[in-house]
């Protein structure tokens, strides 16, 4: 348990959260098409303030061990698995071959930015 809550690992953990609020922010609301768009942007920016309050100090904690730009990529990895899992679930939408593709080829481009 001690192990997760290292600088290496808690962040990680906390953008993958914060993802999960962000990902809710940005796209739950296709689901009430019917919705004002003002109410959809005030509820979006309430969920929004939770995501901050976890990537924001994600990042400060995460940058005693990771660059910023590796803090970038890890956090766009994160959003694209929790944006697949979130499509697929919650809003019902299949993801294609060209969708896993474009995924492969931005995970490509994270392991370049890791390469030591």
């Amino acid at each position: 348990m001690a192990s997760l809550l290292t600088p290496k690992v808690l962040p990680i953990l906390m953008l993958l959260a914060s993802n999960v609020f962000m990902t809710f922010a940005w796209y739950g609301h296709l689901k009430f098409k019917g919705a004002a768009i003002s109410v959809v942007v005030l509820a979006s920016w309430g969920i929004a303030f939770f995501e901050y309050w976890l990537a924001v100090p994600a990042n400060r904690l995460g940058n005693q061990v990771y660059s910023a730009a590796e803090l970038k990529t890890i956090q766009e990895v994160i959003t694209l698995g929790v944006f697949a899992v979130f499509s697929v679930t919650y809003l019902k939408e299949a993801l294609t071959w060209n969708h896993f593709f474009g995924f492969l080829l931005i995970a490509c481009g994270a392991a370049l930015i890791f390469r030591a």
